[in-house]
């Protein structure tokens, strides 16, 4: 188990918990220096030390230390891909298969709580932009909003308007662009780097 993995996770759960340091260490009954060195990854707890602080932070030894030595970059791969689902089919399955598969494994595998938090808040601030402009582009009309990109291009095709096509150009923009972000982050995630999602509003803390 790494040292450095470990310490992410104790820092993760107590900032979840609205803990400070000197609150986990009054919770833990652990000293603050204890407390400290763990989170700076200079030792990791054992026996007594991390029963009394995963007891503290609401978990169980067995839980913290299989998520501290899990990295499944398969399973990274497939939350990242996952948000293409809103450019083939849906712009909400976007959302919805990311957050379902942040949910199942964000305490378990290393980066997936950092990934999920950023593809998501992506997939909704880009979405809520897709249904932005579509709706200024039909502004007046009865045109319903359809979800999936052929029949938004269709719909601006076959609706009469002065500037269609510029509408249909930034449409096809923000899609590309949205593509063009999971593969970047495909790239990160092989370099074990944190994902790079912009712009995104923080939908999820």
């Amino acid at each position: 188990m790494k040292n450095q993995n470990f310490s992410i996770k104790i820092k993760d759960l107590r900032n979840r918990k609205g803990f400070s340091q000197e609150q986990l260490s009054e919770a833990s009954k652990l000293s603050l220096r204890t407390i400290q060195r763990i989170e700076k990854g200079e030792s990791i707890p054992r026996g007594d030390t991390l029963i009394k602080l995963t007891q503290a932070l609401g978990v169980t030894p067995d839980e913290l230390l299989v998520w501290a030595e899990l990295q499944d970059k398969g399973y990274l791969t497939l939350l990242n891909l996952s948000a293409m689902a809103g450019l083939l089919f849906h712009p909400i399955l976007g959302i919805i298969i990311p957050l379902v598969m942040w949910i199942l494994k964000k305490d378990k595998i290393k980066f997936v709580d950092n990934y999920g938090k950023r593809i998501i808040s992506f997939q909704i601030t880009w979405t809520l932009l897709i249904y932005s402009v579509f709706l200024i582009a039909t502004k007046g009309s009865n045109i319903k909003f359809d979800f999936n990109i052929f029949d938004i291009l269709s719909a601006l095709v076959n609706f009469n308007i002065d500037k269609q096509l510029i509408y249909i150009v930034i449409i096809g923009i923000l899609y590309l662009y949205n593509l063009s972000l999971i593969f970047k982050n495909l790239r990160r995630i092989k370099k074990e780097k944190e994902s790079w999602y912009f712009p995104a509003i923080s939908f999820l803390k």
